[in-house]
């Protein structure tokens, strides 16, 4: 088993997929899979690591099939999810979910070329909806467009997790206005920030995590693999705590950011 930085103390890996070779994909999907990376395999993972617990992150990919993440959850007590859902989704439909593991939802956005209306009438009961089963909702965005979204959804009252250090501006990075919104956000006691994707990001990845650390702290910083790395499979597990271990050099700190304060946020 590899060694842990967080001695006897729970890890958890707040963003993982799993998905079968058979479940179909969305049309024009950001990745399309030709293997799979089922809930064994990832158990085989985590265990390898030390970590006991894990949040599923929906994938945008399957859009909102999200039948193999929910039977997969139902009996694993050490695991938790997000799903992809349509805004019209009835509440008695959510409230299963929530029995069954649910406690959020992923807002893909990256995807969309142009942002959802979140003042409609269906957003609006949608986050409502969120907000009152005590879910979180996990937001997909380009750092730049973040400001978009977030007036609508910290007035909805909903907690908020930002996927991927707020997937950094490339150009600006810190000075960008998305970091400061994302800075400001953090503020309210509310939102949340994965410390994740930083092979996806560039070298302004660990910048920015850095930096967000320095300014708000780390209570509401969680600790995310992204495994399987769909699309740049030559990334290791082993990497991802490496990274983290060098951007939070800090063991207390990072101890909080991989396990206290995602027990905390995702499994009270």
């Amino acid at each position: 088993m590899t060694d842990t930085p967080a001695g006897d103390r729970p890890l958890v890996d707040t963003h993982v997929h799993i998905f079968r070779k058979n479940m179909p994909l969305v049309p024009d999907p950001r990745h399309a899979p030709t293997y799979e990376f089922t809930a064994e395999e990832l158990q085989g993972v985590l265990d390898a690591h030390g970590v006991q617990f894990c949040v599923i992150a929906a994938a945008s990919p399957w859009g909102d099939c999200n039948d193999y993440v929910i039977r997969s959850l139902r009996t694993r007590p050490r695991w938790r999810g997000t799903v992809i859902l349509d805004p019209s989704t009835d509440l008695y439909t959510m409230e299963q979910m929530s029995r069954d593991g649910v406690v959020g939802v992923r807002l893909p956005f990256i995807s969309m070329k142009s942002l959802p209306d979140l003042d409609s009438w269906d957003y609006r009961k949608f986050l409502y909806r969120i907000a009152e089963l005590d879910w979180h909702v996990h937001l997909h965005l380009d750092g730049p467009r973040i400001p978009q979204v977030l007036p609508q959804l910290e007035r909805s009252g909903v907690k908020l997790v930002l996927d991927h250090i707020g997937r950094p501006d490339p150009v600006q990075g810190i000075h960008s206005e998305g970091f400061k919104a994302m800075a400001r956000a953090m503020e309210n006691g509310r939102t949340w920030v994965k410390l994740s994707g930083a092979y996806r990001l560039g070298p302004q990845a660990a910048e920015q995590a850095r930096e967000l650390c320095r300014q708000v702290g780390t209570d509401h910083m969680v600790w995310a693999s992204d495994c399987p790395f769909v699309g740049d499979e030559a990334t290791t597990y082993q990497s991802t705590i490496d990274w983290l271990a060098d951007v939070v050099p800090d063991g207390a700190e990072r101890r909080k950011i991989m396990g206290e304060n995602a027990l905390r946020l995702y499994f009270n």
